[in-house]
């Protein structure tokens, strides 16, 4: 069955992730799998609305062989609620310094930076999308952000932003077409 979904030419081949091809993709929280706001009870307590979009796209990720990755800079208990339902084995919180965090986890991974897509959407991300061989930013990224990244992604950051960057990087590596089949008989594969 043809899908309907495509990307152009260049950022396919950009997606690809080099020889190698892309094995790890990180993500911030806060402005990419949410919509940037932080809604603050009177106890103090966060709240945060998640994408299910996003969700079962950082699945579909994983069950494609690339490792989804979240480096967030706040540690919220709403968050970690997430990673974990998710089955997100890689989620490292309250990091003041993405890049000093990152680094010994793609080591950890076996991953070079070419292998890495990397989506965020304001300053402290800045150190990971100019390393990595994909970059991503949502439309509401931060203007520098966005003047570096290889693919601003038509939808807004909390209502599917990660899955269009994860749906790129799973249609670069070949595995999209599949993984849609797959789940047109089943939702067991993820």
């Amino acid at each position: 069955m043809q899908t309907a979904l495509r990307f152009p030419t260049e950022l396919l081949l950009r997606a690809q992730g080099g020889a190698f091809g892309m094995k790890a993709a990180l993500f911030d929280v806060d402005g990419v799998l949410t919509d940037g706001r932080i809604y603050i009870g009177e106890q103090g307590e966060s709240f945060k609305a998640f994408s299910t979009l996003d969700g079962h796209g950082l699945k579909l990720l994983k069950a494609g062989g690339i490792e989804p990755v979240v480096i967030t800079g706040r540690d919220a208990p709403a968050v970690r609620r997430r990673m974990q339902d998710l089955g997100i084995a890689h989620a490292l919180f309250g990091v003041k310094d993405k890049l000093a965090a990152a680094t010994p986890l793609l080591q950890q991974l076996g991953c070079g930076w070419s292998q890495v897509a990397a989506m965020g959407d304001d300053w402290p991300d800045l150190p990971l999308l100019a390393r990595a061989g994909l970059a991503i930013a949502p439309p509401g990224a931060h203007a520098e952000l966005r003047a570096i990244a290889h693919h601003v992604t038509a939808a807004p950051a909390g209502y599917g932003a990660a899955r269009e960057a994860c749906d790129l990087l799973l249609m670069a590596a070949g595995r999209y077409a599949r993984l849609f089949t797959e789940h047109l008989q089943t939702l067991d594969a993820v």
